[in-house]
């Protein structure tokens, strides 16, 4: 029998709803290998609040090849002190970072195939004191890797060219060399992760109707285009710039595979109102696979067991799917 495959999967913020997601999922027949990468009685507690038998070993390493309903393998990571469903507590802020860390480091050593997360709460990490600006920096940073933040669904798939910036910030971060680094990501991975042999990337304007010929904005002229040319020269399938007020209509979606976005809430409202249930957050160019949920840690839920985890069933159905097709990659070549 086939192995299943080892994903990590952390928990997020204790407080919020990441905890009871992942007991659901373990409560699903997924077929893969799922180590929580998190406290062992946080699992317990939470499953007592939604009422799902669960059974936990510690995770050993062994390869399985199956996985009963109800299962969940652990890599214990105590918390600093026990959790209060929606109150972050900043004593938990090493925890978090400490599960990121192990699921890292687990995927370079080759203890895991890919990582799955769980949403956490980065305002009570820098509340302990920590710089933190999110799971992508931080897996970045860790993995010495230039990355792309990318949200997708059955139907979209959108990148982005800056993430967690000040609107204010983004115009001066969107630099010729940036711009073409992210691009050269999107378009590697979009071929190697997505098996797209010729990936068609339409890429946004910054200003309204793509800068109305430098009318409304110069960045398109000083910067987006000459880099979308440069490309195009060597061979790149890129449309654009396109206005973002009318590069999602129906029309629009048949010409390209994905979407670039210059800054976060240009195209993902569009995104995640559509189709928020099955929307997975993916970090591109990191030496690993790592799918997220696409929403936060719903505090207000936290607690009551009524947390939908559609978002992270969605994210272990992608990473296994990335899984497989890296391996059919390498076994076809």
């Amino acid at each position: 029998m086939q192995l299943l495959p080892r994903l990590a999967v952390t928990a997020g913020e204790p407080a919020g709803v990441g905890p009871e997601l992942l007991i659901r999922l373990a409560a699903t027949p997924m077929a893969a290998n799922l180590v929580a990468v998190t406290d062992r009685e946080l699992l317990q507690r939470a499953a007592a609040r939604c009422r799902v038998t669960l059974h936990l070993l510690d995770d050993d390493g062994t390869d399985i090849t199956e996985r009963p309903p109800g299962t969940l393998r652990v890599r214990h990571v105590p918390l600093g002190v026990p959790e209060r469903p929606g109150s972050p507590d900043p004593d938990n802020a090493r925890h978090v970072l400490d599960t990121l860390t192990e699921a890292a480091d687990g995927c370079a050593e080759g203890r895991y195939a890919a990582i799955v997360t769980a949403p956490l709460q980065k305002a009570s990490i820098n509340d302990a004191g920590i710089r933190f600006s999110g799971h992508t920096e931080f897996f970045a940073e860790r993995s010495h890797a230039e990355v792309v933040m990318m949200l997708a669904s059955p139907e979209l798939r959108v990148a982005l060219a800056t993430t967690h910036l000040p609107l204010a910030r983004v115009s001066a971060a969107i630099t010729r060399e940036r711009l073409e680094g992210t691009l050269r990501i999107v378009h590697r991975e979009l071929r190697g992760k997505f098996g797209l042999g010729v990936p068609r990337i339409a890429v946004l304007g910054l200003n309204p109707h793509a800068g109305e010929g430098g009318h409304l904005g110069h960045e398109e002229q000083d910067t987006i285009e000459p880099v979308l040319d440069a490309l195009r020269a060597e061979g790149m399938q890129l449309i654009g710039p396109l206005p973002a007020d009318t590069a999602f209509v129906p029309a629009q979606r048949t010409r390209y595979d994905a979407v670039l976005a210059m800054y976060h809430d240009q195209a993902l409202p569009v995104l995640k109102s559509e189709a928020f249930d099955r929307t997975v957050n993916l970090t591109l160019g990191l030496p690993f696979i790592r799918t997220s949920v696409d929403h936060g840690t719903a505090l207000d839920l936290a607690g009551s067991g009524q947390a939908d985890p559609s978002s992270l069933i969605a994210a272990t159905r992608m990473a296994l799917e990335l899984i497989h097709r890296s391996h059919g990659a390498r076994d076809a070549g």
